[in-house]
């Protein structure tokens, strides 16, 4: 190649059939090569899709694979921790280098097992390093990894086994076996199932434990492998993320090595992530984009250590791990934190006069610095060394996020009153924004780079579009750049309504800018609900002021969507048993709530039942507070009913990620509904 031919922007690379040239890379010779493509999007799982180069900056960088992303990871810090995971209650790791010979013995094994390119490998179970092994193993043997949720029923695993055609599930234990059984037959592409934990409890054809699996690998060549490896290019399709849909059946997110790895690198060099000296705690679901970019993509290319927790992490024993591993980064789901708000709120109330005096002052302080150092004002209040010294460190401690410089919420909103109380612990959370379909984040809040209700900056290298913009500035968010997915697989009309003809990406979310350029969310188009009168009212806003207002409210649902006015159905705050479902036991915060109005109520069912005055009378005022505040009349709350048992992801009410499933509760309490509003017109 002369000079000339090797300054060829990466931009032009994709016009040619696949094409290898050393490309000057921030001063590093990379070999780039791309696959022939046509379109910027695509619907079948070996086409190629062009990519959003940039002509400089973040998202003109040289494209790779996520085995070269791996290797580079390891030939510099192969000897560091990768992964770790407790067995007989010691952490045992993996070293970098340790971690990618067990992917390519993984993806040795799935081409014994008859993995054929571009083809599904389902995996279904919580986090381990044997999901990432999984997933990593059939990437670089040339299939789609797709993670398939641990709640799923039968249905919907073969739906996504299915969709993939799956060739490989890999899956956790009997209890998912068993879910794969009941329909293996049904799934022509299937050739073999992988348990990893536990011993089998009966011997099947083509079904493995984890060692059998990983022997497999021993029948292989490292040429076999490598010629697999070589033939891959970044603008293929690696990873498929099923939507958590809502309404109808999940959409398969095509995500190529590019969306993988400039994704990876673009969100960890933004928020500053240092090399080699990373550590978080995997405990959401692998299946969710944001839990699989953050726990693997992300640690993978800062070379960070993933330790895994417990699979009953969100019933109670996320706290020791985080105690153990203080992590330096933390990524955690709105309930998670307000669980964390909760708990802390609960002990707080058992402290003592003094102890309560010192911790009130110290949050008046906490809050005060949280929002001059938002505001880039500098000034840190008088006292906040002490209160520093006597509360926030030990609070942080006691969190086990001592160490932690990113206490990062995403995947659903968050109430001001949550955000608020860990300012005042001086531990601000910063919000983050993306979908499945732009491989995770479009923005980041960071470290003094953060505004409270805002969900941050976009992403450097990507760019956002507010389309058909309203007076105040409202318009949907759209979304540019190098993180935007390949298209669904197999669903060209839904790829179309998501992506515009010059290949923007419609989020369905409406937001606008501040003049600093933060993003504020400001509803959801499809939430939006319109009444009767023809009124659009965003739900949200109002469902965070009542929870807010009423400290025994867990979840409140807004109703009213073509109908004359406003309804709401509540859920009082109850304990979760071990298995994440809903007692009838109150938590200590509502039984403070009780106590303050001189009620004895433990269980929810003797509030309902009775309707018990002092509390409904409690609910109502807050319900008048919310109002009062209300931009029109339209905007009243009029009635309101409180449901039998709180919202739950085993209930159906709530996603993965606690997201309020809006038409399923719908559908579920038609009866209800139905009597809300039966009962007015009469």
């Amino acid at each position: 190649l002369g000079e000339t031919e090797q300054l060829v922007p990466v931009a032009k690379l994709q016009q040619k059939e696949i094409y290898s040239s050393p490309l000057v890379n921030g001063g590093v010779l990379s070999d780039v090569s791309l696959a022939t493509a046509e379109q910027l999007w695509c619907t079948s799982r070996d086409q190629a899709v062009k990519l959003r180069m940039a002509e400089m900056g973040s998202g003109s960088e040289a494209p790779m694979t996520v085995h070269q992303m791996f290797l580079k990871t390891v030939k510099i810090y192969g000897d560091l921790p990768a992964v770790a995971s407790k067995k007989e209650g010691q952490w045992v790791t993996l070293t970098w280098r340790e971690y990618y010979q067990q992917c390519r013995a993984a993806a040795k094994s799935f081409l014994k097992l008859g993995l054929e390119r571009y083809h599904g490998v389902g995996i279904l179970g919580f986090n381990s390093p044997e999901w990432f092994i999984s997933d990593i193993g059939c990437i670089l043997a040339g299939g789609l990894a797709a993670g398939i949720y641990t709640t799923n029923s039968p249905e919907a695993c073969q739906y996504v086994a299915d969709n993939c055609e799956a060739n490989v599930l890999v899956v956790e234990n009997h209890k998912q076996l068993l879910k794969i059984l009941q329909i293996k037959d049904q799934l022509p592409h299937l050739k073999a199932i992988v348990q990893y934990k536990d011993e089998l409890q009966q011997k099947l054809p083509n079904l493995y434990t984890w060692a059998e699996f990983m022997k497999l690998s021993e029948e292989v060549s490292d040429e076999r492998l490598d010629a697999v490896v070589d033939s891959q290019r970044a603008n293929q399709c690696c990873t498929l993320i099923y939507t958590s849909g809502t309404t109808g059946n999940p959409k398969g997110v095509m995500l190529s090595h590019d969306n993988i790895t400039w994704t990876s690198n673009a969100a960890g060099a933004m928020t500053g992530l240092q090399h080699g000296v990373e550590c978080v705690v995997s405990y959401l679901p692998l299946s969710h984009v944001a839990a699989q970019v953050n726990d693997m993509w992300i640690c993978m290319r800062f070379a960070g250590a993933t330790y895994f927790a417990d699979p009953d992490a969100l019933k109670g024993s996320l706290g020791t791990t985080l105690k153990e591993v203080r992590p330096t980064s933390f990524l955690g789901v709105p309930r998670v934190w307000e669980k964390m708000q909760e708990k802390m709120k609960a002990i707080g109330a058992k402290s003592s006069g003094m102890k309560k005096r010192v911790a009130d002052w110290a949050k008046s302080i906490g809050l005060q610095a949280s929002y001059s150092a938002m505001n880039g004002e500098n000034l840190v209040p008088w006292g906040f060394m002490l209160a520093n010294n006597l509360v926030f460190k030990k609070v942080r401690w006691a969190l086990g996020l001592d160490r932690c410089r990113n206490c990062l919420t995403g995947a659903a909103p968050i109430t001001k009153e949550t955000l608020e109380y860990f300012m005042s612990l001086s531990l601000p959370l910063y919000e983050l924004y993306g979908m499945s379909e732009s491989t995770g984040p479009h923005t980041i809040s960071w470290e003094n780079n953060f505004k409270i209700m805002s969900c941050g900056k976009v992403v450097v290298g990507c760019q956002t579009k507010l389309d058909k913009p309203d007076e105040d500035g409202n318009g949907e968010i759209c979304f540019w750049g190098r993180h935007v997915f390949m298209g669904y697989l197999n669903e060209p009309e839904k790829t179309e309504e998501a992506l515009d003809q010059e290949g923007w990406l419609h989020s369905g979310d409406l937001g606008k800018h501040d003049k600093d350029n933060f993003l504020f969310i400001t509803g959801r188009i499809k939430e939006l609900i319109i009444t009767a009168g023809g009124e659009n009212i965003p739900p949200v806003p109002i469902e965070d002021a009542v929870k807010a207002e009423i400290a025994i409210i867990s979840n409140a649902m807004l109703l009213g969507d073509k109908l004359k006015f406003l309804s709401m159905m509540l859920t009082l705050k109850c304990v979760v048993d071990d298995i994440g479902e809903p007692t009838d036991e109150l938590t200590p915060e509502a039984v403070a709530f009780c106590h303050q109005r001189g009620i004895t109520a433990t269980k929810a069912s003797e509030i309902i039942a009775s309707k018990e005055p002092a509390i409904y009378k409690a609910i109502q005022e807050g319900i008048e507070r919310v109002n009062a505040k209300a931009a029109s009349n339209a905007q009243r709350v009029q009635k309101w009913v409180i449901l039998d048992r709180d919202f739950s992801i085993s209930g159906g009410e709530l996603g993965p990620t606690m997201k309020l499933k809006r038409g399923v509760v719908v559908k579920m309490f038609q009866e209800k509904i139905n009597k809300i509003y039966g009962m007015a017109q009469e």
